[in-house]
Parts: structure tokens; sequence; C-alpha cells
């Protein structure tokens, strides 16, 4: 086991024991497990995932760095948002509204900020409906 804390400025999101991280590097996805050797890591937009005793816990998380240690995970997001936080109406509205802004803004110097917003809009959708509970065919969830 290793520890692991996950903060943004504002806010501690996670604090924990953790059997692994799964996070949304630069360079793609990478995981780290205890007794991984130092590493400093930045991150991209994604989902980050800490496994633990059989589950797993989920975070929308948009840039930021990762400092790994053998026996702990320290991750500072600029943006991050836990998967059960997440509103996918407001997130699907987001999504609505940053494609707008892409259109409208074109090739303009506000361009690079549609897109940056589009693809947290993305990553948030992502992560809030991979992680909702699952239908069954009676309108029960697995939670049920």
């Amino acid at each position: 086991m290793m520890r692991i804390e996950i903060a943004t400025i504002e806010r501690q999101l996670y604090s924990g024991e953790a059997e692994a991280v799964v996070a949304p590097g630069l360079e793609g996805q990478f995981t780290v497990l205890p007794h991984h050797t130092y590493l400093i890591a930045g991150l991209g937009h994604g989902e980050l995932v800490v496994r633990h005793g059989g589950t797993e816990d989920a975070f929308a998380i948009h840039g930021g760095l990762m400092q790994v240690r053998p026996d702990r995970v320290i991750v500072l997001a600029d943006v991050a948002e836990a998967a059960h936080e997440i509103d996918l109406q407001r997130a699907q509205a987001a999504r609505k509204r940053a494609a707008e802004w892409i259109q409208h803004a074109a090739n303009g110097p506000e361009s690079a900020q549609a897109e940056t917003a589009l693809r947290r809009s993305l990553v948030r959708l992502q992560v809030a409906r991979r992680r909702a509970p699952k239908q069954h065919p009676k309108g029960r969830s697995e939670e049920d």
C-alpha cells in the first residue's frame, strides 16, 4: 500500500491508502504501484483512478503535477473534481457552451481557451458517465 493525496490550490480532494494509481500523463496514461521509483510527472487532461480494497475512486483531472515516492503519491492538480461531484446535466451544458465558443472564436485569440474548455467538459462527461451506476434491464442499479 501507499499513501495518496490529491489536491488543488483550493482544496484537498482525497487522502488515503492505495494499491495503485492510474493517471493521465502528458504522453499518455501511466500506473503507479507501491515501491515505485521516485518520479515527478506532468499531468494532462483525463481520468485519474485510485484503486484500493477492491474499489476505485475516480477524478477528472485537468493538468498539474504528480510526485511519486516509493510509499507516497502527491497529486497537485490545476483543476480536479471527484467523479461523484460531477453533475451530468451541468457537464453537458458546459460542453455545448464550449462547442459554441469554439465556433465563434474560430482562429482568434480566444480559440485556445475555447478548446481547453471543450477538453475539460469532455473529460468531465467521460468520467461521470463511466462512473455512473449501471442500470439493469428492470431499471435497478447495481447498488440496489
